[in-house]
């Protein structure tokens, strides 16, 4: 069944669904923000070390980021079933929803955290840490992975939070845990002379601090609402369930962002130092749109379970202008800001030249950009998992032989980002094609 073409929206919901978009998307921008201030911190603080220590760290933390970025579905499924409940009047089942989220996390950080242990000089020696980095790489990484339990309370903590329409408090919270780490990496790098080891010691005690702050609100809540803290087998499968799927979304896009970077490994240093480049502030503009994505979540999730599926169009509709005319201004900016950054980034010709093409091309996509998170947070919200992971992997078996054919057909880190752009437009595709129509539109306190 497809939807009859929209109308355009009175003045007063567009303002209402205005002021619901700022008061959950600014405050998640700060918090998106402040996450990867932590490993900026560490590198900024372990970089007086030596070059050998600050190399085992960018390892560490490269391996450390995958092992649990995969599981930031314990923030998306965990927003969309709280905030269905917050929309049918059921504060009680969110938080209890939410609670059920947490014990998952734990469930999976027990077997992160054992492999991580286990594996950590594997993991150094595949990302090539040199033989007098890898020692450093290896302390850090077992010793930050006795943070990974705190850290997946976080993804799911900030998802209670986030579907209960509050994103102000993980912002305190992730100010709060920035400030801690920087303090305490100091303390504990130079003033105890811990070294590497300081650093991550550093970083495990900010977020066990962060997640015990989410764990008092929690329990204030679920106390408040009077909902069970006891692990329950059938909530924690349902959590399961839901986040399933965009686990295998998430690894789709990381396969994705992989092979982009072993593609410009094999162009040259220039290439790649101009692709690392270009990919940093691809990262940095997604925190900026995925905000947008983040509020959606939330909005949609408690429009659905509010049985209000036009308003659910309505604020999709809002929302989706609002992310094209950012990732328009972001494009913009990235063009006519390049001689106040690039600069900041290297003092090579060489590579400059090289990031004049990719950083243009990585300008052209951000109106697209801007459609395409705001529909993935948009169909999260709906609780649309399983064909965000059919659209992820469809949209990976067209990119990755095209990516692959980049060097043999001579056109460099130009054809790499023409190929990024392919993605974000397959992407595109996917994804306005399912918002368009109203398979998505289940509505209801649980999808069903």
């Amino acid at each position: 069944m497809t939807a009859s073409p929209p109308t355009p929206a009175p003045a007063a919901p567009r303002r209402r669904h205005d002021r619901e978009i700022l008061a959950l998307a600014v405050p998640a921008f700060g918090a998106l923000v402040a996450e990867p201030l932590f490993l900026m911190a560490d590198s900024a603080i372990v970089g007086h070390l030596g070059t050998p220590q600050l190399a085992g760290v960018g390892v560490a933390s490269a391996a450390l980021s995958t092992a649990t970025g995969v599981f930031v579905f314990l923030a998306y499924a965990t927003t969309a079933a709280v905030a269905r409940r917050i929309g049918a009047g059921d504060r009680r089942g969110a938080v209890q929803q939410g609670i059920d989220g947490i014990w998952l996390a734990l469930g999976l950080a027990v077997p992160v955290v054992l492999l991580t242990l286990l594996l950590a000089p594997w993991a150094a020696d595949a990302l090539g840490a040199s033989a007098t980095a890898a020692p450093h790489a290896v302390t850090y990484l077992r010793i930050s992975s006795l943070g990974i339990p705190a850290m997946l309370m976080v993804l799911a903590a900030t998802g209670v939070l986030r579907g209960l329409q509050d994103t102000r408090t993980p912002l305190v919270v992730a100010v709060a845990g920035f400030a801690a780490n920087i303090g305490l990496n100091a303390g504990l790098v130079y003033g105890a002379g811990l070294g590497v080891a300081g650093s991550a010691w550093g970083t495990v005690l900010a977020q066990t601090g962060m997640a015990t702050a989410y764990l008092v609100v929690v329990v204030r809540g679920a106390r408040r609402e009077r909902a069970s803290l006891r692990p329950d087998a059938a909530g924690i499968r349902a959590s399961a369930r839901a986040g399933g799927p965009l686990l295998i979304r998430t690894i789709s896009l990381r396969a994705v962002l992989m092979t982009a970077t072993a593609v410009a490994a094999r162009l040259g240093d220039d290439q790649v130092a101009a692709h690392q480049i270009t990919m940093t502030l691809f990262n940095f503009l997604a925190f900026a749109l995925d905000a947008i994505a983040i509020a959606g979540q939330a909005i949609i999730g408690r429009y659905l379970g509010a049985s209000d599926a036009s308003g659910a169009r309505a604020a999709t509709r809002r929302m989706v202008e609002w992310g094209i005319v950012s990732g328009l201004v972001l494009g913009l900016l990235v063009v006519v800001s390049r001689p106040l950054y690039v600069p900041l980034f290297t003092p090579d010709p060489a590579v400059r030249a090289q990031l004049d093409t990719a950083l243009l091309l990585l300008a052209l996509t951000q109106p697209v950009a801007g459609l395409v998170f705001v529909l993935d947070g948009v169909l999260m919200g709906a609780g649309d998992g399983p064909y965000l992971a059919w659209a992820g992997l469809a949209t990976l078996a067209v990119f990755v032989p095209v990516a692959l054919a980049v060097p043999a057909t001579g056109t460099g880190l130009a054809g790499l980002w023409w190929a990024m752009n392919l993605f974000m437009l397959l992407r595109a595709g996917f994804l306005a094609w399912r918002a368009r129509g109203g398979r998505w539109l289940v509505t209801g306190a649980v999808r069903g």
